[in-house]
């Protein structure tokens, strides 16, 4: 039964890049990477209702700096940046270094795979029928420039005592495809009947390199003869007598010598012969 790797992971160097940008060596590596999972489950806590969908981490020389993309900005920061110191000094006594704290935008949060999938946990948990916020969140992503997206739930839906899944797609969502710019998020729904995972994929277009679009309308590259060797050139190929053979004849045919043009005169000039009546002849030889 085939798996579905993760999207992310399959397209990183590729057209995806890391939330964690950092080196370490093998003794620190563990301690780096369990502060980072702290900070973003502090972040998903602390700003639930900013609409966050991704948190980048970079770690300078003996610094941290954290980039938080979200299509909220003004929760975040708060009045006069109140907010945001509260949370750098949070940040700074949880990671142990000096950390600073930078705000992007999410332009359209409805082609997000992130925020859309936080948005249906949201309202599945309001106990709004899970068709009705599926189907909306994919006419909204389609309205607004995406060329295909999928979103599946899985769990207790509608409350209902055997779990199973459910998914809905519209659109192209090439999984395979490395060139593909596809969004990937993931979310949960705390409901009273259990826990609904949901997962939603997002494809925003084909990326094509440079050096796909030079070549798209130039011919092949011609093999050159290394440096101080002559150009050996093969003959040119005579072309296929097919046209000759049917035009002399069938092919196969032999042919007979050919008359010159004299005799067409001769037989100009020649004299007809007299037709020789029956009866003369009948009579000489009886």
């Amino acid at each position: 039964m085939g798996q579905k790797i993760h999207p992310t992971g399959f397209r990183l160097s590729v057209l995806k890049n890391w939330s964690s940008k950092w080196y370490a060596n093998g003794k620190s590596f563990p301690g780096m990477l369990n502060e980072d999972i702290k900070v973003r489950e502090y972040l998903k806590k602390k700003l639930a209702h900013a609409s966050v969908g991704r948190v980048v981490i970079e770690r300078p020389s003996k610094n941290a700096r954290i980039t938080i993309y979200s299509s909220r900005p003004g929760v975040v920061i708060g009045k006069k940046g109140e907010d945001i110191e509260v949370l750098r000094g949070a940040l700074q006594k949880l990671m142990g270094v000096p950390v600073h704290v930078n705000i992007e935008e999410i332009r359209k949060p409805e082609i997000d795979a992130q925020l859309i999938a936080d948005n249906i946990a949201q309202q599945l948990e309001k106990r709004i029928m899970f068709r009705r916020a599926m189907k909306r969140a994919m006419q909204n992503a389609m309205r607004l420039g995406a060329q295909g997206i999928k979103i599946m739930s899985s769990g207790r839906l509608n409350g209902i005592e055997i779990a199973r899944t459910e998914w809905y797609r519209e659109g192209r969502v090439p999984l395979h495809t490395l060139r593909a710019d596809l969004d990937y998020g993931v979310s949960e729904a705390k409901t009273t009947y259990g826990v609904i995972g949901i997962k939603v994929w997002v494809f925003k277009g084909e990326v094509i390199g440079r050096g796909e679009q030079a070549g798209a309308g130039t011919a092949a590259p011609q093999v050159l003869p290394p440096a101080g060797e002559p150009e050996t050139r093969r003959p040119p190929r005579r072309p296929a007598g097919r046209a000759d053979a049917r035009s002399d004849g069938k092919a196969g045919e032999k042919k007979g010598p050919r008359k010159s043009d004299n005799s067409s005169e001769e037989s100009a000039t020649k004299p007809a012969k007299k037709p020789v009546k029956p009866g003369v002849n009948d009579a000489a030889a009886s």
